[in-house]
Parts: structure tokens; C-alpha cells; sequence
């Protein structure tokens, strides 16, 4: 919700006001997001038409031509049993590493490159300027799966994709895992007599997310505060904070999610100014997670929750 420091905060306050597929760095981390990603006859019946953040699409035949364009949504496709039917991929989506990877792009789409992958369904979580129209003029079929709010967006968007490509027990077992997932993850936590505070980094800069974006959903759950929450004045989901706010708030955690673009850590965080009285880092609760996975909304955000319940467990109830 990358490549470098200037796509962090930016694509991420965008997740709220243009719905920006956000892309990482480079993960390699094998998770469910790759089950089922072998070929598959599928299954379904067509046409079909669901309607998606750009509104409905049709799909008269089972499509053998997909380009996708978020790493999000490849992701996806690849979990339910689609990826032989993918045809290109946009560059920043790098999981699974069989994606065929090309130099498409999600954030500035371009119309005649995409129609010369002669694709029968692109999927996209951005859409600027005319790009849907433009394809559907070319008989082409477009669904948007804008960035998730909630896990349940995400849910759907898997069925949906499911529905789109023949493959909706795919997607039904791909939802089913992810839901075990969670729910194992949230299971078991201790309850403090006061819920722990975090803090949850995008970048240097102290860009963060609240409760009510997509992160923020899924780690209430697990019983914890976020710290921001009385910092987002402008109501945007994203706010930047203040070295002074963050040290005020003291968080029993903090959460890094800006290890692979910023090199952030434990360690370089304990050293900047006025860190080193900060409860989670005096304590050693200080974790690091995959800026892609956290800045995505497919299969693999059970790996953040489970990453986050681990952290928690990890604090002595007090």
C-alpha cells in the first residue's frame, strides 16, 4: 500500500483518496498465496458478470489472456488457480517470482501496451484518466479491485476473480485458508488488563495508518490501540506524526513496515533521536515486516496478522 522512499507515503494516503494499488519491493516468502497456483481446469460456467469498483464487467468466455496490473491482484490470480492464464503482469508485481513480470504500469497505465498483450480480461486497482473506457471501447473486458478497506473487500475480490476466470472453488478454498488463517492467528492472545498501544511505520517520516484503514482493521482484532488515531486532523487514514506525538504516545509496539524500501530496523530506529525512551524499544518490541505483504491486501495479509498476534504474545501481560 516499493521500489524507494517516494512511493511510500504518497501510494499509501492514496489508498483512501484514488485507490492505488501499492506495490513492494521484492518479496520471496512462500505463502498461501502461491496454493493452487498450478494449472487448472477451473470451474464455472460463462458468460458471467460481476461488477467490481469500476463497475460490471462481462466475461463471455473463460479467459486465456489476463493482464494484470497490481501486485495485489496477481497474487490473487495465482492463489485461486489462474496463473496459467495470466499473460503479463505489471513490474512491481514480483510474487510469485513465475509471474511473467514486464514493464507495465499499474500507476500510469498505458492503453495500447496493454492491448498489445491481445489480452480477454484485464484486472487493475487504479484507474486513471480514461483507461477502462478506453479498453472497453477495444472490446476488452476491465475489472478494478480498487484497495481494500476491510478484509471482507478482499474476500470478495477473490470471488469475484474466481467468478471472472472459471476458477471459483479456487477462490472459495483461497477465502476458506485465509480465514482459518486468521482466526488461528487471533486465537489464544492474552489479555492484558490494558490494551497495548502501537505504532505502525510506512516511512522515515512518520507516515503511519490508523484504525480505520485496511492495517488498521486488521491488527484491532488482535486487542491493541493505535496511537495515531487522535493524530489524523485531516481524516485522511494516513497521517504524519510528529517525533514529539510518537515519543509523548509511547507505544508498547512498534511495527516497521518500510524494512525493504528504508532499510528500517530494530536496530536504526533505536538510534534516532529521543527513540531510545520509547517503551517498545527499551522492551525489544520493535518488529520488522515485508513492505510488500503489508502493503498488500491479497492471501498473504494472514502472514501480517499472524506476524502481529506473535508480537504480542511476545509482551509480558501486565
Amino acid at each position: 500500500m516499493r521500489a524507494s522512499l517516494r512511493r511510500v507515503a504518497p501510494a499509501l494516503v492514496a489508498l483512501t483518496a484514488a485507490a492505488v494499488a501499492l506495490a513492494g519491493c521484492g518479496s520471496s516468502g512462500s505463502t498461501g498465496s502461491s496454493a493452487g497456483a498450478s494449472a487448472s481446469a477451473g470451474t464455472g460456467s460463462f458468460p458471467v458478470t460481476v461488477k467490481g469498483s469500476g463497475g460490471s464487467v462481462t466475461v463471455d468466455a473463460r479467459p486465456s489472456h489476463i493482464v494484470s496490473l497490481s501486485p495485489t491482484t496477481t497474487e490473487m490470480l495465482y492463489s485461486i488457480g489462474a496463473g496459467s492464464q495470466v499473460k503479463a503482469v505489471d513490474d512491481q508485481s514480483n510474487h510469485p517470482a513465475k509471474a511473467p513480470r514486464t514493464k507495465l504500469s499499474g500507476f500510469k497505465p498505458n492503453v495500447e501496451a496493454i492491448a498489445g498483450y491481445d489480452p480477454d480480461l484485464v484486472v487493475l486497482s487504479y484507474s486513471s484518466g480514461d483507461v477502462v473506457k478506453s479498453l472497453q471501447k477495444l472490446k476488452i473486458p476491465v475489472y478494478v479491485a480498487a484497495a481494500a478497506t476491510t478484509i471482507d473487500d478482499s474476500y470478495r475480490e477473490i470471488t469475484d476473480l474466481g467468478t471472472l476466470t472459471g476458477h471459483t472453488d479456487g477462490a472459495a478454498s483461497t477465502v476458506r485458508k485465509m480465514k482459518a488463517g486468521i482466526a488461528k492467528a487471533e486465537q489464544g492472545l492474552p489479555k492484558p488488563g490494558t490494551k497495548l498501544s502501537y505504532y505502525y511505520e510506512l516511512d522515515p517520516q512518520l507516515h503511519t495508518a490508523t484504525s480505520k484503514t485496511f492495517v488498521g482493521s486488521l491488527l484491532a482484532p488482535l486487542g491493541l490501540t493505535n496511537i495515531a488515531d487522535k493524530a489524523d486532523k485531516g481524516n485522511t487514514g494516513y497521517p504524519q506524526l510528529s517525533k514529539e506525538y510518537l515519543i509523548e504516545a509511547d507505544p508498547d509496539l512498534v511495527f516497521l513496515a518500510d524494512t525493504k524500501c528504508c532499510a528500517a530496523s530494530a536496530a536504526t530506529v533505536g538510534k534516532r533521536p529521543g527513540w531510545n525512551t520509547l517503551t517498545a524499544v527499551k522492551d525489544k518490541h520493535v518488529y520488522g515486516l515485508d513492505d510488500d505483504i503489508a502493503s498488500r491486501w491479497g492471501p498473504r495479509v494472514v502472514q501480517l496478522v499472524q506476524a502481529a498476534a506473535n508480537a504480542v504474545q511476545a509482551v509480558p501481560a501486565k
